[in-house]
């Protein structure tokens, strides 16, 4: 029975599960997204978050702690300096999950984990101005743009035509 146990154990034990979301976190911090199960993304989001946010306090003992779950001195480099440094006025929610469907061989649900502030597909969709809706009947503009570069060439031709028969009259 589970009565009492809140986390998602994984099908692993208690040791290979703290190694499996430690290398997760530091693939996670270097890469800054990943594809995996959605049991495996939720539960590395709570492992990862407490670490970001630890990340924010760049002290020795901060660091110390960090280390302690992570066990990689370059991952520690790139979450006290750049990820720190773009998270550091954010109260919380460092990390976004986006389901994937399901795995060919398996049918296991797949989904990306990343960290919010850097996402530039994301980033590039916050600063897009918003449109208005258009009716189908007001989108003669579309149709015009193309009869507009047509009426510019035979104008050209024009402009050329009288040149050519200038230039044969002055031999």
């Amino acid at each position: 029975m589970r009565h009492g146990k809140k986390f998602n154990h994984l099908g692993r034990t208690a040791d290979h599960r703290r190694a499996m979301l430690a290398n997760m976190a530091i693939s996670l911090i270097m890469h800054k997204r990943i594809t995996t199960t959605l049991a495996k993304a939720k539960e590395l989001k709570k492992y990862v978050e407490p670490l970001i946010t630890k990340a924010k306090d760049d002290s020795t003992n901060s660091r110390r702690v960090v280390f302690s779950y992570l066990q990689n001195k370059e991952a520690i480099k790139e979450l006290f300096g750049a990820v720190a440094e773009k998270v550091g006025d954010r109260p919380g929610g460092y990390t976004r999950i986006i389901k994937l469907g399901t795995r060919q061989g398996d049918a296991a649900q797949v989904a990306f984990i990343e960290l919010v502030d850097f996402d530039p597909e994301m980033a590039k969709g916050e600063t897009k101005k918003k449109t208005t809706r258009r009716s189908r009947r007001s989108g003669s503009k579309a149709a015009e743009a193309p009869a507009a570069p047509a009426a510019e060439a035979p104008a050209a031709e024009a402009a050329e035509a009288p040149a050519a028969a200038e230039a044969p009259a002055a031999e």
